[in-house]
């Protein structure tokens, strides 16, 4: 029996349509057409379409499409680029979503200003030296 093919993340609705045709965005991509074509019957990717049947290639899509380039790289196979490329996606909106809320618990008057991060590890701070208190 065969494993359920899991589905790409859905693009949010808001996300920028395709611009690029194919060639184009296997150019921009680094890869060839049928690579493109491979991702797409695999579920790693899913180019917005014409009327006409179409695909059309957004900046989102090719940004996905190097990231499948670097993973098959590193020697990860299509497999289980899914779960990765699902994780990140995750791991993205979670970053979002803590950022959103933790600006929401900032009193009004410190909403507008960036927190300070702290010092770099390894990073020393000189010590003063005050002089003797007697």
């Amino acid at each position: 029996m065969l494993a359920p093919r899991s589905q790409p993340p859905r693009r949010p609705v808001t996300a920028r349509p395709g611009l690029y045709g194919i060639t184009t965005a296997a150019q921009l991509a680094g890869m060839s057409v049928q690579a493109l074509r491979l991702y797409e019957r695999k579920g790693r990717l899913e180019p917005d379409r014409t009327q006409g049947g179409t695909r059309r290639y957004s900046d989102a899509d090719i940004n996905r499409l190097r990231r499948i380039s670097e993973l098959i790289t590193e020697g990860i196979n299509l497999t289980g680029i899914a779960p990765v490329l699902g994780l990140e996606a995750d791991n993205a909106g979670l970053r979002t979503r803590n950022a959103a809320e933790h600006h929401q618990r900032r009193p009004p008057s410190l909403q507008h200003r960036t927190p300070r991060t702290p010092p770099a590890e390894g990073h020393r701070i000189k010590e003063m030296n005050f002089g003797s208190f007697r």
